[in-house]
């Protein structure tokens, strides 16, 4: 554990994480915050709750590539200050929209979200060395998973105890705390040797969005299909077996497992190839297709989950160091929108393989889709990189 304590050392890291962390649980909870609003506060299906919920992650996918090339051009703090006072407006006003324009705003929300994550993980690569670098992406990670954990959990509960209204309010409180809280912190995106780097031309998006890094956005994207895919098929199984409030026993299993496994990961001498990582997760994936009743599923989620954050890790790992200092904004936007892409589509890539099999037909589906992402990422990791940009040859290294 001595690179977490040497990571958390590094002035204004243990600030930021802290902050960061509070941007996260409240941003990952939006989406079952305004599910619980339309469900129980507009008293409409899970249908439309759903509308709302694909209109804001539509945004957020959209908007990564948009807000990481302001952060290029702008720097952090004025982005922030812009996506919080729009955060604010939006959760403020979600109580007193009708439905039709509630999918409009929630689209609009999530394009300018905080971009918490984006601001994050490019002062990692600027505040850390190479040596602490991994060791701080795990933490990253783990942080993920502390999110997802936490988040939608706090949620439900206020909105069953509360009500669904005032817990809008609530997550678009902490998620403008959190904004805010960076914006003060106003963590530097450059390293001290890439202080210049934004004085220089811009590199042409060609010349760093080539083979290797389009393998590490691929290798993101399916790493959050098997993530939503095993969400869906831990319900659908668990559901036909009649044992659908132990889902959250599962859910939390597997997500303490990833916690575990992304802090053994960041102390790992050497570090795996993304492509591998993913692919164990891929293949740990599919024999939960076997279980079916809790304790089982509890058991292989464990298995599962003890690789969801490395690889997590790995693909932010890689694409910091793929990335020309200049347009990290960007390409760390492009990993974000990957991720977004990969939840999204997870679950009804999933649904299919269910519909048509059998519950345990999710897991493989899952497990599957992960296979294929390795594989395409190791495919393209072969090819021989574009030539880099003349400013910062040492950021294009073969991907892993």
């Amino acid at each position: 554990m001595t690179g977490y304590r040497r990571v958390l050392a590094v002035p204004g890291m243990a600030s930021l994480l802290g902050v960061s962390l509070l941007a996260r649980v409240a941003i990952t909870a939006d989406v079952m915050a305004l599910t619980m609003y339309v469900v129980l506060g507009l008293d409409l299906s899970y249908a439309a709750a759903g509308g709302v919920a694909a209109a804001l992650t539509a945004g957020v996918a959209l908007g990564g590539p948009l807000l990481g090339r302001m952060i290029d051009r702008r720097g952090p703090r004025v982005v922030l200050v812009t996506t919080v006072v729009l955060q604010v407006v939006f959760w403020l006003s979600v109580p007193l929209l009708p439905y039709g324009i509630l999918v409009g705003a929630a689209f609009a929300a999530g394009l300018l979200m905080v971009p918490a994550q984006l601001v994050t993980r490019q002062a990692i690569t600027a505040m850390t060395t190479p040596g602490l670098r991994r060791a701080a992406f795990a933490l990253e990670s783990v942080q993920g998973e502390l999110s997802y954990v936490v988040g939608p959990a706090i949620v439900i509960f206020f909105a069953a105890e509360v009500s669904p209204g005032v817990v809008a309010w609530g997550v678009g409180a902490a998620i403008a705390a959190g904004g805010a809280g960076m914006a003060v912190l106003n963590p530097p995106l450059r390293a001290d040797d890439e202080a210049d780097a934004d004085t220089g031309a811009r590199p042409r998006r060609r010349e760093w969005l080539g083979p290797h890094m389009i393998a590490a956005l691929v290798m993101a994207f399916g790493a959050t299909t098997v993530l939503s895919g095993t969400d869906l098929a831990i319900v659908a199984t668990l559901e036909e077996a009649g044992q659908v409030p132990w889902a959250a026993a599962v859910v939390a299993t597997y997500g303490v497992a990833s916690i575990v496994g992304g802090l053994v990961y960041g102390v790992l001498p050497r570090p795996l190839p993304t492509w591998l990582v993913l692919g164990l997760l891929g293949l740990a994936t599919i024999p939960a297709g076997l279980a079916h009743d809790w304790p089982w599923l509890c058991v292989a989620g464990a298995g599962a989950g003890l690789l969801a954050a490395p690889t997590l890790s790995a693909v932010a790992h890689t694409v910091s160091r793929l990335a020309p200092p200049s347009v990290r904004g960007e390409a760390t936007g492009l990993q974000s929108s990957a991720l977004s892409a990969g939840f999204a589509l997870g679950s009804p890539i999933v649904g299919v393989a269910i519909t048509a099999s059998v519950p345990g037909g999710g897991f493989a589906a899952a497990g599957l889709a992960g296979l294929v992402a390795a594989l395409t990422g190791w495919l393209l990791s072969r090819r021989s990189p574009a030539r880099p940009p003349a400013r910062a040859p040492q950021r294009l290294p073969a991907a892993s």
